[in-house]
């Protein structure tokens, strides 16, 4: 949850009421921009991040953060709603995530950072699909230093699928994705378009090294030795089967290149 405590330059419930009465004016619009700018420079935070989880949440750049905060009042704002009508305070994840793709879509939209063909247009300006995962598409052009990816939400609600950008940034830097738009694919299945360095694979990396990367992060496998699932003091680290983690042809080293994480929640 966002922490509307501190003393900030700007109040986010100020941001909050502005979608409630405006929409996504270009008012709105700005007082987003202002208030991630203010998260970027450190004038204030987000409560359920830690300093390196913060750090994750700054390399994911300013159009993930701005998602951030719309999915949070989408959540919220639903949440109260709900309360209201029913007595019940906790609504489904699918009328979570159905109205927060709604709200980042015309938020979007509004901003001008949404692509009503992505795949078209990366594919002709980026390079092809050198990959196809059930959470990303990958597009890559020789010689470039960085993926493109169009990734899709396995996760509960879109909010949460944002927060494991972060999480993954915040873990392995060296691989950290930057969102810069969002689309639906031919599906209509809703993606963030993203960024992340191009790692050449000398390899797959083997479970031992897989389990020796995350042991040096603070995680344990959870499975007893036998899965590729792993848990930490905060964090569920999940996926890490070896077609995501590369032995990196330059440093020698595994690299993580995309996984699920998630926040230990009671």
């Amino acid at each position: 949850m966002i922490d509307r405590t501190l003393d900030n330059n700007l109040d986010l419930d100020v941001v909050y009421t502005s979608i409630r009465d405006c929409g996504f004016s270009e008012r709105t619009i700005d007082l987003i921009d202002n208030y991630t700018k203010d998260i970027i420079n450190g004038k204030t935070n987000l409560a359920q991040f830690n300093q390196q989880e913060h750090a994750g949440l700054c390399r994911a750049g300013e159009i993930l953060i701005g998602a951030y905060i719309v999915c949070d009042y989408a959540r919220t704002s639903l949440e109260a709603s709900t309360d209201t009508r029913t007595g019940k305070t906790n609504p489904a994840n699918w009328e979570i995530d159905e109205l927060q793709e709604k709200m980042v879509q015309q938020w979007a939209i509004a901003k001008n950072i949404w692509s009503a063909t992505a795949e078209q247009d990366i594919e002709s300006e980026y390079g092809s699909m050198i990959a196809k995962g059930a959470e990303a598409k990958v597009f890559y052009k020789d010689n470039d230093t960085s993926v493109i990816k169009l990734r899709t939400s396995i996760y509960s609600t879109l909010g949460r699928a944002l927060e494991s950008i972060i999480l993954h940034n915040a873990l392995f830097p060296e691989t950290a994705m930057n969102v810069i738009a969002f689309t639906r694919d031919s599906d209509g299945l809703f993606r963030s378009i993203l960024t992340q360095p191009y790692i050449g694979c000398k390899r797959l990396a083997a479970k031992h090294e897989i389990d020796e990367m995350v042991q040096l992060k603070g995680f344990k496998d959870n499975y007893s030795g036998q899965g590729v699932n792993y848990i930490g003091e905060r964090l569920y680290l999940e996926d890490m089967h070896p077609a995501n983690v590369f032995i990196d042809i330059i440093s020698d080293k595994a690299v993580c290149i995309d996984c699920i994480v998630k926040f230990i929640r009671a």
